[in-house]
């Protein structure tokens, strides 16, 4: 399984199509941690657990903020989790819930990080 392991994640490091790794791997976490780590998209083929583990969102989101899309809905209403993925890159605030788009406090933070975040607050602010 050890050897399985490696050449799934060499597949991953040579950008391969992650669609034929086998899917008990997207259910081990130390699997998928390092995927992500190497391709934050990995996490699109994590498991719905995996979705909504805190560290791994955490990891993919310090490779691709934009991976904060494949994060459990229960996640990216989280305010406090919001607001650690905000902090690591602001474009994580696109894909926060909807209901952070009017928060002053959020848009602060993802601005101050990365100034691209402004176009996803609300057209309210």
């Amino acid at each position: 399984m050890i050897l399985e392991k490696e050449k799934a994640l060499e597949l991953i490091r040579n950008r391969g199509s992650l669609d034929s790794i086998p899917k008990k791997f997207w259910k081990d976490k130390e699997f998928v941690l390092e995927a992500v780590r190497i391709d934050g998209n990995a996490l699109q083929y994590a498991s719905d657990k995996l979705k909504n583990d805190r560290e791994v969102i955490l990891e993919a989101v310090k490779v691709d903020a934009f991976t904060f899309k494949y994060a459990s809905d229960e996640l990216r209403s989280d305010r406090e989790f919001v607001l650690e993925a905000v902090r690591i890159d602001g474009l994580a605030f696109k894909y926060a819930s909807d209901e952070f788009k009017n928060d002053r406090e959020f848009i602060l933070e993802a601005v101050k990080i990365n100034g691209y975040a402004l176009k996803y607050a609300s057209d309210e602010l």
